[in-house]
């Protein structure tokens, strides 16, 4: 996409070459950043393993099949690594410490998988266990590197909003989605929240509100459907760090794409997936199940469901007074 106010709707050839600048923009493979790359095979070589054992292994802890917990950690890392790696190839400029901030999220990443693979093959909890020693000073690395990686995070987004991305909506939609995952990490943070522990149960922390973790839940995912779950918002904030750059490519797929009106849309976008983060987060916190919303949650849905169309509405109202 070019500078300034970006193509007319009515240039097909512009429009086209928009598009195909995007499109070039995202397939990037210069300078990608090998420790990323690496943690990116790892879990997907770990996603694997763990699958498997989702198959052989019947054992089940709080609630779960033993290896679901691997699974879904691998998955959730290994596309995290990637998308990272990607982003960092966009900047303009090389950055060292952004870079440096990458490798810190490979090494602290790969302390936490491993913590929670070894306590999978010992058939012990890996969050929140201050069972034994052993258990309490596991959780304690896991709490130490999780920080760890938010720190690193933190940097890169910094990074990233310094930097002059000469793609716009490119630019606002790796903006947004490293904004959005800095949510997605600190909505997670009630789940360590005194009023979440369980000390009869040496547990000093907790994913569900309201009923104890192990209980009824969605499959695979185990998000509680008898009360409120913290990792719901946990999940879709830190997704938005790949639904961001995947909607911007889809923008600059359409018909006549405006990169104005499509920056514009980012942006809605972005606010739009924010409020929904919070939303079920909020939902969470006052022990609902995300399947049972009452009418408190569905009239702030409806409010953001709403803003969101008429934010789209007035995107698009500006590019064709464009």
């Amino acid at each position: 996409m070019g500078r300034g106010r970006g193509p007319r709707a009515d240039d097909p050839a512009t429009a086209h070459a928009d598009a195909v600048v995007m499109t070039t923009v995202v397939l990037r493979t210069v300078r990608w950043h090998r420790p990323l790359l690496v943690l990116t095979a790892a879990m997907a070589g770990l996603a694997l393993v763990a699958a498997a054992g989702l198959v052989i292994d019947d054992r089940v802890l709080v609630g779960a099949p033993i290896w679901a917990k691997p699974f879904k950690f691998a998955v959730s890392f290994a596309a995290y690594a990637l998308t990272l790696a990607w982003m960092l190839t966009v900047l303009p400029r090389r950055s060292r410490l952004g870079e440096w901030a990458g490798t810190v999220i490979v090494a602290v990443s790969f302390v936490e998988i491993a913590i929670i693979t070894a306590q999978t093959v010992r058939g012990h909890r890996s969050h929140f266990n201050d069972t034994n020693a052993l258990d309490s000073r596991l959780w304690a690395i896991m709490g130490a590197s999780i920080m760890a990686l938010f720190v690193a995070h933190l940097v890169i987004a910094v990074v990233v909003l310094r930097q002059r991305i000469t793609d716009r909506v490119a630019a606002y939609a790796i903006r947004a989605g490293l904004l959005l995952s800095l949510l997605g990490l600190v909505v997670a943070w009630p789940m360590v929240m005194p009023g979440q522990a369980t000390p009869a149960e040496a547990i000093s922390g907790a994913h569900a509100v309201g009923v104890p973790d192990g209980g009824p839940g969605l499959p695979l995912l185990g998000w509680s459907t008898t009360g409120g779950d913290l990792r719901i918002g946990h999940f879709v904030g830190m997704h938005g760090l790949q639904a961001m750059p995947l909607l911007a490519l889809l923008l600059a797929r359409r018909t006549r794409p405006d990169a104005a009106a499509n920056a514009r849309l980012i942006v809605v976008a972005g606010f739009a997936y924010a409020g929904l983060t919070l939303l079920v987060t909020g939902q969470a916190l006052r022990g609902q199940p995300l399947l049972s919303p009452d009418l408190l949650t569905l009239a702030a849905l409806a409010v953001l469901v709403a803003a969101t169309v008429l934010g789209v509405r007035v995107a698009l109202r500006a590019q064709r007074l464009g």
